[in-house]
């Protein structure tokens, strides 16, 4: 009989030898140009891996300076450190590590700085995520997520209950593929919570092929909102003239281009004010961070748009 069961891993690598310690994550993660470094501390590491090809959980213990860059892979990974030191896209849109704090890595090439730390992963297969967000209603060609995102504090709970329960699974030697599978599963959709989609829907004229050009510009809004984008940016992404991108937003969303990356960026803001801790976030902060200055302008613009005040958002439960 076939045995068409994906084959489990299993890895446990440790010691004090730092060029090994180097080569063997260098190797696991397909790093490029890893350097380590001792620090202050006794060097010692310490790497485990344990799931299939579908889902993996992974723990690193590394006391010592760790620098490198992760190629752009297939691969969603959730990280936390539940010590130390870490930075991610360092040079670029850098993220401070915080102990607990779940955050996604760039899907794109990045650069790292890990030291003395301890960190957990989950790294999921992209295709599996797609077809779970796919039995939700989302497109795989939609499903896009912003590892710039820091998760609320309720999407965290749900986060690290799932992940609990994953482990104890996933290290148990007798679990069975088909339960193998069903955290597979479970860890898929925890992460769809953890990082929701956004929640503007592309109207399907654009899925029609005299539209292509279109959903090219609006996809190139949608994935780069956070950029200083001009209408004549957005039109050179899709290979139209200033003119045509100008009529073919009229036509569809009855509004300029302008007004369209306007309408996303107000969009980025709610989501980002519904995960947010109230008691920390400075909604004048959200709101300059995705290019609107003026409070009273963006208060009145929000709530033109959604139907509440921006501080109703946030105190949301």
């Amino acid at each position: 009989m076939n045995d068409d069961r994906p084959e489990r891993i299993r890895i446990d690598e440790r010691g004090t030898d730092l060029d090994v310690a180097r080569d063997v994550l260098a190797a696991a993660y397909a790093g490029v140009e890893w350097r380590a470094d001792r620090t202050e501390n006794d060097f010692s590491f310490h790497y485990q891996a344990a799931g299939d090809g579908a889902m993996t959980l992974r723990n690193v213990q590394f006391e010592g300076l760790l620098i490198g860059e992760m190629a752009a892979g297939d691969d969603i990974v959730i990280q936390w450190i539940t010590k130390g030191q870490g930075v991610l896209d360092v040079g670029r849109d850098e993220i401070s590590l915080v102990p607990g704090q779940a955050r996604m890595w760039p899907q794109q090439a990045f650069r790292f700085r890990f030291q003395d730390y301890d960190q957990r992963l989950v790294q999921m297969n992209r295709r599996l995520v797609e077809q779970l967000a796919e039995e939700q209603g989302i497109p795989a060609r939609s499903l896009t997520f912003d590892h710039r995102a820091d998760p609320g504090p309720q999407a965290m709970r749900l986060w690290r209950n799932s992940v609990s329960l994953i482990s104890r699974s996933v290290l148990d030697l007798n679990a069975s593929p088909l339960l193998q599978a069903e955290m597979g599963r479970l860890a898929g959709l925890s992460l769809l919570e953890l990082y929701p989609q956004d929640e503007t829907r592309l109207p399907p004229e654009l899925l029609l092929p005299k539209n292509a050009r279109i959903r090219t510009a609006v996809e190139f809004v949608h994935e780069n909102a956070h950029l200083p984008l001009t209408p004549v940016e957005v039109a050179r992404a899709a290979d139209l003239s200033a003119r045509g991108l100008q009529q073919a937003f009229q036509r569809l969303f009855e509004t300029t281009p302008h007004g369209y990356i306007r309408q996303v960026r107000l969009q980025k803001v709610r989501e980002e004010l519904l995960r947010s801790n109230p008691d920390i976030t400075h909604i004048a902060d959200v709101a300059s961070a995705w290019g609107f200055g003026h409070a009273g302008r963006f208060s009145a613009a929000y709530a033109a748009e959604f139907g509440e005040y921006p501080r109703e958002t946030l105190r949301r439960p």
